[in-house]
């Protein structure tokens, strides 16, 4: 075979260790400890705690590993590896609202490339980019678990379903001048390091803002509503099997 296999993450493998600031203080290293205190084996917070470095310094920092590292008496190699190894943990600083646009099966099939590239094209940059002014980054999503809805959109990981060109564009321009937007099936958005914080584990209080479910995946409790159906109860046990009706 000449060809190969093209990684949409080419990136994925590298922590920037140029860029050496962080904002990590003793707050935050504080916060790091209550995370790590919070699980049996306190390495089970590492991917909690790597979400809070990301909270503060925007990426998961050269410093902010070795924090982790130390706290959970690892490796700063095993702490990189995890850090490199899921692509929801960044190398370089995202935006102050992060985009993702998924392009797979369905989502693909529905118009997610094409409005991969039209986002492109809006935003001036290319995938695992930041527009210069720091305000919005992009990337290209794997599947969104979202595809009665497609194609969607996420923004700091809330949903944008049965997303347009035209409708992304308008999207696009509201988060680039900082004018209210609010998910479908969620909250108004923040910033993506606050919703950073709240998956380390630090909720803000908004969990039930916004609707949790939309339309087309409560479809079929309509349905049942409708025609009266319910559940059997859980001692029932199933009608017997004819001899002829069995295949």
């Amino acid at each position: 075979m000449s060809g190969h296999f093209a990684s949409h993450f080419p990136d994925s493998g590298s922590v920037d260790y140029s860029d050496q600031s962080s904002s990590i203080d003793e707050t935050t290293i504080a916060e790091l400890r209550e995370l790590a205190g919070r699980y049996p084996e306190a390495r089970s917070a590492l991917l909690p705690m790597l979400h809070l470095v990301q909270s503060v310094d925007g990426r998961v920092s050269p410093r902010g590993i070795e924090v982790c590292a130390e706290i959970l008496d690892i490796t700063t190699a095993q702490v990189s590896g995890v850090a490199t190894f899921y692509t929801m943990y960044k190398r370089r600083p995202a935006g102050k609202q992060h985009v993702g646009i998924c392009t797979t099966a369905l989502c693909a099939v529905m118009g997610g490339d094409i409005l991969l590239e039209r986002a492109k094209q809006f935003l001036g940059i290319d995938e695992n980019q930041t527009t210069p002014d720091g305000q919005i980054s992009l990337e290209r999503l794997e599947c969104n678990a979202a595809c009665d809805f497609a194609p969607v959109a996420m923004v700091n990981w809330e949903f944008f379903d049965n997303m347009t060109p035209q409708k992304l564009e308008h999207l696009l321009g509201d988060l680039r001048d900082d004018r209210e937007v609010v998910s479908p099936r969620g909250a108004t958005i923040t910033s993506w390091r606050e919703a950073e914080r709240v998956l380390a584990g630090f909720p803000d209080g908004r969990a039930d803002e916004g609707p949790s479910a939309g339309p087309a995946s409560l479809l079929g409790r309509v349905i049942a509503r409708d025609n009266d159906w319910t559940a059997p109860p859980a001692d029932a046990k199933p009608a017997p099997v004819e001899q002829g009706d069995a295949k």
